[in-house]
């Protein structure tokens, strides 16, 4: 049996097989896709990844101990960039802040110590490391399913990239 660290350890290696999964199947369709504008709950598909990707990184800053205002401050920069990426640039930075995420697993043996998280939308509250990490799989999971809607939208199919496919195709 897993003990909670390992479980949420394996919850994060989910979700970077998970963000592959659906980058390897972008980088199948024609280029164009990813940029393409459609009407939904954001313009494009590279717009939902890097949001993604945003997210992600921001949580990573919070669970080293940074202020949450101070991990959102540089988001607006780090959009312009990322929308200078394609594909295979924003898969190669996925998987280099993944390896961050290991290294910080690496380098943290409690994922239950407990930060407190001041959230200038809903106030402050102290939150574990472990729950952070299981936010972060969360985010990811919601807004893979807004790339599938997508792409259906416009035509594609998708791919499977929920918990049970990752038990065998992992």
């Amino acid at each position: 049996m897993m003990t909670l660290t390992e479980h949420v350890k394996s919850m994060y290696d989910f979700h970077t097989w998970a963000n592959q999964t659906l980058l390897n199947r972008l980088k199948e369709l024609p280029e164009e896709v990813y940029t393409q504008e459609v009407q939904s709950v954001f313009p494009n598909v590279a717009k939902v990844m890097n949001h993604i990707y945003i997210v992600d990184q921001g949580w990573l800053g919070m669970m080293g101990g940074v202020d949450m205002r101070e991990a959102m401050s540089g988001v607006g920069e780090l959009e312009k960039q990322l929308e200078t990426k394609n594909v295979v640039e924003l898969q190669a930075m996925y998987r280099e802040l993944a390896d961050r995420f290991t290294a910080f697993f690496d380098q943290e043996s409690d994922l239950e110590r407990k930060l407190v998280l001041d959230n200038p939308y809903a106030g402050v509250r102290d939150t574990s490391l472990s729950e952070m990490v299981l936010q972060v799989v969360n985010h990811g999971t919601y807004h893979r399913g807004n790339v599938t809607a997508m792409l259906r939208q416009m035509g594609h199919a998708s791919v499977m990239t929920e918990y049970a496919a990752y038990w065998y195709w992992r």
